[in-house]
């Protein structure tokens, strides 16, 4: 007789035993705590016909961004396919399929349709809200969960998860009180819940309410960063608090503890790391020698071209270490990028690859191109993934190009929208004192 989960999903394959360890790799996922491969790897091993188990394997492996990670989603992929499997079953390993080669947006659509059909299916919903976030799907972000969230119950495992998501959701499309609200909730009900608490960071951050933000951070932090492998992502969150107060020293000591003290080489990390520093040289903060070890570690993937989004923080790294030579590989691995048959072909010709010339220009003084291509990019940010507060990067530095280049009717322009969104933000009233004192001279 067939195993079924505690939701009635029938699942090819498993064991009791195994059935165990894979609920346990997706509660770790959904919490982004602990090691859901090692789980999963359990799972496999207890039942190697386990098709969901390859597939959730699978998953963890193409949401990396890492060419090698991909490869190993192509493997789980490959050994699920001859595997016995139920029609729900069989739709997540042509998801898989797409996702380990690169086409994001048929991922997206399949596991749009098995929520659909199967509401509490917690890996589809999962793993598309993550594919929504690295194509920049703030609708969907918001919608896939919604379809879904009347079929839970408050008693069902993973809960907070869907909440959490759903409250993340919520954020990128501007509902922030109710994002909040559901935020709130899933860390309630699950302290360990990384997602949900960076969801209400992000409100906070979109709402400028920095002193509420470092408190939300910092009054149980061992509940989000205990083997958490989303806490660089979570520090930088109130790194960012820090940052738009103008507390530099606070924002460098958390870049050299929790950020990127260990100096990690995943590339998710590192785009934190990045995005950090970049803030900091946008206003003219000497960082010493860290954009060298960050940049060093940048080095390797230059010529990845498989995730636009990380290429233009790859050059942020180059161009605050000043090293030319992987800045000029980065570009020509873009131009490889646009001529393929993949999804981030268009990531990097929509985005990618005019903002990785932007920084480029930025970095060598260049104000005026700079200018030029970040600002017909600004409105389409989103299709190279990310979030708002992350895609914010390409305005402060447009911001700052139009300053530097003494551009003063640009830059009014743009601190005063600016100042608009964000009316109690320091770093908006810095901005719209620079740009007045521009005016004025």
């Amino acid at each position: 007789m067939m195993i079924k989960d505690d939701f009635g999903l029938s699942l090819s394959g498993a064991t009791q035993g195994g059935l165990s360890s894979y609920g346990r790799a997706v509660h770790e996922l959904q919490c982004f705590i602990g090691d859901p491969v090692n789980s999963v790897d359990r799972a496999i091993a207890q039942d190697p016909g386990f098709v969901m188990a390859h597939v959730f394997k699978g998953y963890l492996f193409g949401l990396a961004t890492e060419p090698e990670a991909t490869a190993v989603a192509r493997a789980c992929h490959e050994a699920a396919l001859p595997l016995a499997a139920t029609p729900r079953e069989r739709a997540h390993v042509s998801a898989l399929g797409h996702l380990a080669n690169g086409r994001w947006h048929q991922t997206s659509d399949i596991l749009r349709d098995i929520a659909i059909d199967f509401p509490l299916d917690a890996v589809a919903l999962q793993v598309g809200h993550q594919v929504d976030f690295f194509t920049g799907n703030a609708r969907m972000l918001r919608d896939r969960i919604a379809r879904a969230l009347p079929s839970w119950q408050t008693d069902m495992p993973g809960y907070h998860a869907i909440l959490g998501m759903q409250a993340f959701g919520l954020e990128e499309m501007g509902e922030y009180a109710q994002a909040e609200r559901l935020g709130r909730s899933a860390v309630e009900i699950e302290p360990r819940d990384g997602w949900a608490q960076h969801a209400v960071a992000h409100v906070m951050e979109m709402q400028s309410r920095q002193r509420d933000g470092i408190a939300w951070m910092r009054s149980d932090p061992e509940a989000w960063t205990k083997e958490s492998f989303l806490q660089v992502h979570n520090w930088w969150h109130l790194a960012l608090f820090h940052y738009d107060l103008g507390e530099t020293a606070e924002v460098l000591a958390l870049y050299d503890g929790p950020i990127y003290g260990n100096r990690s080489t995943l590339a998710l990390n590192m785009v934190d790391a990045s995005a950090i520093l970049w803030r900091l040289h946008l206003g003219g903060i000497d960082v010493g020698d860290r954009w060298v070890a960050l940049a060093a570690n940048w080095v390797p993937k230059a010529a990845s071209g498989n995730y636009a989004f990380n290429d233009a923080h790859a050059m942020m790294a180059f161009v605050g270490a000043g090293l030319d030579a992987p800045a000029r590989t980065l570009l020509a691995t873009q131009h490889e990028a646009m001529r393929g048959n993949d999804d981030n072909a268009g990531f990097t010709r929509d985005v990618g690859h005019p903002l990785t010339l932007a920084i480029k220009a930025f970095g060598e003084g260049d104000y005026a191109e700079a200018i030029r291509l970040i600002g017909p990019i600004r409105a389409i940010a989103h299709r190279f993934g990310g979030s708002h507060a992350q895609r914010d990067v390409l305005d402060l530095t447009l911001i700052e190009a139009a300053l530097r280049a003494g551009d003063a009717a640009l830059a009014q322009a743009l601190t005063t929208e600016r100042a608009t969104a964000r009316p109690d933000s320091p770093l908006s009233a810095l901005f719209s004192r620079r740009a007045a004192d521009l005016s004025e001279n």
